[in-house]
């Protein structure tokens, strides 16, 4: 009996342990029941597919209302000192989509997909991607739901949004209550992840052999390599571009203040407070950090627009697509669009994964199973790119408010000159 309860209490403090643990156990469980069984590890492959199919189910709708709600409830009269950083977030997010695409050509990936089938047709350059997209563009916006055209869905959503900021107040209140409830059937389903996982983890490697192992451990390098490359690399240039000298003292202090707190609460929005008390005793202006850190946790995507490209790029590289130049190009912009929609909750940039596979003509029982291999793999990935995304958000903002003061201060000494002569 005491044995029974000791278990029950264990499995009470699991379930209500971090998620990060429970993929841990998930993904631990599933290699396990692989390596013993792999009669029992196919069955359990039902899990995985009910995780799966709930992903497919939930997502169109999530792009849909969060994109409505975001435009709709967008307040004009933005501080005009804060469009320098919101430059700064947006060129970040797009370089790192443009980084994670060269990387992806020097360093192919391949995924282990359960299932896909033969007859996709890919596009065969950037003239059909573009047909392909206007198409998308003017389909029925209930048929995209259905059949999760997310590039149908997203201009549907952005249309419906502008419109919407005519409405009344109370209207676009009720947008926002829909977007957090769907956010919420989110959370659930993103519960169930570390069930899900279990069931994908077993049945894969019971039916392909642990060599999957393998390329999940190089899908993961690659994804960490494309983030450190724009912590250390990218983004210091940006801000050497501003502040016009060596950046690192600041990037290394914003990352141990702000990515190191990041990377282990996983959550942007939850490291704002961090952040905003970061810019307090950097002394910067407050009324630009007031408005320009909460913008951030929302834009400033470098690290899910590295996600969604490498992912897509190694689904169209197992499908057998060929990308051109005009392509890979059109997928950063793309991909970096998708990254700032993204969702604030855990493995919200995989959600927008889909957005982009629909370029290639992926159909979206491939491009969700693309999404479960980045729950598996998720643990690390997500934290390092929370940790980039929410470091580059007082970091910007830091170099902007510097710029502005060098340029202040650079004005005081020539006005003075100018009234003399």
């Amino acid at each position: 009996m005491s044995k029974i309860n000791s278990a029950c209490t264990l499995l009470q403090r699991l379930l209500k342990g971090s998620l990060v643990t429970q993929i841990m156990i998930g993904l631990l469980a599933g290699i396990a029941l692989a390596w013993f069984s792999k009669s029992n590890a196919l069955a359990v492959g039902l899990l995985g597919e009910l995780f799966v199919s709930a992903l497919k189910a939930v997502a169109p709708l999530l792009v849909m209302v969060l994109v409505i709600s975001s435009i709709a409830g967008h307040q004009q009269g933005t501080k005009t000192s804060v469009r320098p950083i919101v430059m700064l977030y947006l060129l970040s997010t797009f370089f790192a989509a443009v980084v994670a695409v060269v990387a992806s050509h020097i360093l192919p990936q391949n995924l282990t997909l359960t299932s896909f089938s033969k007859d996709i047709i890919p596009p065969s350059g950037i003239l059909e991607v573009l047909r392909g997209l206007l198409m998308s563009m003017v389909s029925n916006p209930i048929d995209a739901l259905m059949k999760a055209n997310y590039i149908g869905i997203l201009v549907w959503a952005i249309g419906l949004g502008f419109a919407f900021r005519h409405s009344s107040a109370s209207t676009r209140t009720f947008l926002h209550d829909a977007s957090e409830a769907v956010t919420h059937l989110v959370r659930i389903v993103i519960r169930f992840a570390p069930i899900g996982i279990f069931g994908l983890v077993g049945s894969i490697l019971a039916s392909t052999g642990f060599d999957a192992l393998w390329d999940y451990a190089h899908l993961l390098g690659l994804l960490l390599g494309c983030m450190l490359l724009m912590a250390l690399v990218f983004n210091p240039l940006l801000v050497w571009w501003q502040i016009r000298r060596n950046p690192y003292p600041l990037v290394f202090t914003c990352l141990r203040e702000s990515g190191v707190t990041a990377f282990f609460t996983r959550s942007s929005a939850a490291n704002i407070p961090v952040n905003m008390a970061l810019a307090k005793k950097l002394n910067l202006d407050e009324d630009t950090y007031s408005v320009s850190i909460p913008v951030g946790a929302n834009i400033s995507m470098a690290g899910a627009s590295i996600t969604i490209t490498v992912l897509t790029l190694a689904a169209v590289n197992t499908l057998g697509i060929h990308v051109d130049v005009g392509t890979a190009l059109l997928l950063s912009l793309v991909a970096s669009i998708c990254a700032c929609g993204a969702s604030g909750v855990a493995g919200g940039s995989l959600l927008l994964i889909p957005v982009a596979c629909n370029m290639f003509g992926i159909p979206n029982e491939v491009a969700m199973q693309v999404v479960a291999v980045g729950f598996i793999i998720g643990v690390l990935q997500d934290s390092a790119e929370t940790a980039l995304n929410s470091s580059a958000d007082i970091l910007f903002t830091a170099a902007a408010c510097m710029a502005a003061e060098r340029r202040a201060e650079q004005l005081a000494v020539t006005q003075p000159q100018h009234s003399k002569s």
